[in-house]
């Protein structure tokens, strides 16, 4: 079992920049991929970006790409979002998630076993 804890969310203005981290517990945490997913006010759960296990390979959405920057220290069971030139359209609670396997990242939410409780990021216009 992974718990995962997120935080650094809050409110930003338009252009701005905000860094989510997401902790995980237990002694394997780079024999899982992990994800990041957003789901806005009204709308269903959204594929960020995700990174395999060793940190070697990244994907990202495509409204996200130059913007955002997904990584992690596995000595810290961290994984981390970096998120700059932010858009109101950004707003969202995000969640971080865990796969069982170590090798391939996926933008899939059913994919995933293990999911955060989540950190809302508001953008102002």
């Amino acid at each position: 079992q992974v718990q995962l804890a997120e935080s650094g969310g809050g409110l930003v203005q338009a252009g701005g920049s905000l860094r989510l981290s997401c902790v995980a517990s237990g002694r394997t945490f780079s024999r899982h991929a992990m994800g990041w997913f957003r789901a806005a006010p009204g709308k269903g759960r959204e594929f960020v970006a995700c990174i395999t296990g060793s940190g070697g390979s990244t994907y990202y959405l495509d409204s996200v790409k130059g913007r955002f920057t997904i990584s992690r220290d596995n000595a810290k069971n961290t994984v981390y979002l970096q998120m700059n030139s932010l858009k109101p359209e950004d707003t969202a609670v995000y969640y971080c998630a865990a796969r069982n396997s170590p090798s391939t990242g996926s933008g899939y939410d059913y994919d995933y076993d293990y999911w955060g409780q989540g950190t809302q990021v508001t953008v102002s216009s």
